[in-house]
């Protein structure tokens, strides 16, 4: 499984970008494993849209909605992690991806409450819920085999809309959390200590923000490139029928 909102994979499997030469698959165990793992993923994001929809009817509001799924977001967001050492290539963007929505997660909208309130948790929250569970359907029915095109086709290209707002919200909730860091120095560690080791969260905040500069572009085009690939792939392979 690549850990990426929609990023590369492989065409026939939805596993890493393509190789030269074909890659034995997963054994019958590791299958079941993976399959299983997709599935329990996918019924845990289905959760997490559920309980934005029925919180707003209830509501009649989008404000403040992340308190209806923050115990359901953490949880699968953090088992995510699972993915790092299980995916079959591009292990460095998959641990990136991965570990930036559960930095995301918990160092930023957990740890900093005011933000909690932010329409911006909103905007990743719902990019994140519709990706993952294209992608962990997308992984399911490719382990067996299975795959309509509707899914694959909304696996290449709401990527398009999605990563932006995703990362939008990703970056306006960080930058909100700021002046609450900078007054209560969360995280923080001051000289002198025994240490002789500070570390200021709050620089380290503005570093992730300026981080996204230069990776979020490659990833984009990264997978606007394997959308023209796949899909073009798929349509030659219909008119080949």
């Amino acid at each position: 499984m690549a850990a990426s909102g929609s990023g590369g994979s492989r065409a026939d499997n939805g596993y890493g970008s393509q190789q030269p030469r074909r890659r034995k698959g997963p054994g019958a165990l590791a299958t079941a494993y993976l399959v299983i793992y997709n599935v329990v993923m996918t019924a845990g994001w289905l959760v997490i849209a559920v309980g934005l929809v029925r919180a707003y009817l209830a509501k009649g509001s989008y404000h403040s909605l992340y308190y209806s799924i923050e115990k359901p977001l953490k949880f699968f967001q953090t088992g995510a992690l699972l993915e790092v050492s299980i995916v079959p290539s591009s292990v460095v963007l998959t641990a990136f991806q991965v570990m930036s929505r559960v930095f995301l997660t918990w160092a930023v909208t957990h740890s900093v409450k005011e933000v909690q309130t932010e329409d911006s948790v909103l905007l990743f929250v719902v990019a994140w819920t519709i990706t993952e569970i294209i992608r962990y359907s997308f992984y399911t029915f490719s382990l067996l085999n299975h795959l309509p095109y509707l899914i694959k086709w909304a696996r290449y290209t709401l990527f398009i809309v999605l990563y932006p707002m995703g990362v939008s919200g990703e970056l306006l909730t960080i930058y909100a959390a700021l002046p609450f860091v900078r007054q209560s120095g969360l995280y923080s560690i001051s000289l002198p200590n025994k240490y002789n080791f500070s570390f200021d969260y709050y620089t380290f905040l503005i570093l992730v923000m300026i981080s996204y500069i230069p990776i979020f572009p490659q990833l984009y085009f990264h997978m606007l490139h394997q959308r023209r690939k796949v899909l073009s792939h798929t349509e030659e392979h219909k008119k080949s029928e």
